[in-house]
């Protein structure tokens, strides 16, 4: 699976080396997730975010929110981020399943982001369901996917990934139509505006559709 990839083989320094990356129109894409996100929180939210990887997302955003909590299935991802937020005081990164989420409190703000969904493995038409139960009244949750628009972009940033050796080589032949794969199998797949549409229409709440800066879509749902 997909989701044990992540758990096993790109995580920890690994993962941390996918975001140290040459291509600046891909740091234009992660600082402009990320502002998107900002925008909507005011200084007093209690956030949640699925599939934290060691933080980076978190280390951002903590001067904006309350409190932020990240979960991760990679125990190496949580060791690792648990160092790198060492300085972050309102900060908490647990080893959890994003499909089996234990909390007994609901959340500001949910984040699933940078393709997380796909990442995920999931179902997103019943996931979202999940997310919801975790957000509280007045609270929304954010969902992101990449912009078809980004295309080039980010199949050069996976490429890079490749050489670097945190992927298996690409097959240029059968990686078409925003879906990349690699010749050892792995697959990276995206949700289209389409997608998101249809998920919101799952959530059976408040929800709006924006691309952000032609790299990623964003779906977010709110609990009113």
């Amino acid at each position: 699976m997909k989701e044990n990839f992540y758990a096993n083989s790109l995580n920890a320094q690994k993962l941390y080396q996918v975001y140290q990356t040459k291509h600046s129109r891909v740091k234009q894409y992660l600082d402009s997730e990320i502002s998107f996100v900002r925008k909507h929180l005011r200084g007093t939210e209690h956030v949640l975010e699925l599939g934290a990887g060691y933080g980076h997302i978190m280390k951002e955003l903590a001067s904006s929110c309350k409190f932020i909590v990240g979960i991760d299935i990679s125990q190496d991802n949580v060791e690792f981020g648990m160092e790198y937020l060492s300085d972050i005081s309102n900060a908490e990164l647990l080893a959890m399943d994003a499909h089996n989420l234990r909390f007994n409190e609901t959340f500001d703000a949910v984040l699933c982001l940078q393709n997380g969904l796909s990442a995920m493995k999931t179902q997103p038409l019943e996931y979202i369901k999940t997310i919801m139960d975790q957000v509280s009244l007045g609270g929304m949750a954010f969902i992101s996917s990449y912009s078809a628009k980004f295309w080039e972009y980010r199949l050069a940033w996976f490429c890079e990934q490749a050489d670097k050796g945190l992927l298996g080589e690409i097959d240029m032949e059968r990686t078409k139509n925003v879906v990349i794969i690699c010749k050892d199998g792995f697959q990276a797949t995206t949700h289209s505006l389409e997608d998101m549409d249809a998920i919101g229409k799952a959530s059976g709440f408040k929800y709006e559709i924006t691309e952000v800066d032609d790299s990623c879509v964003f779906l977010v749902v709110t609990k009113e």
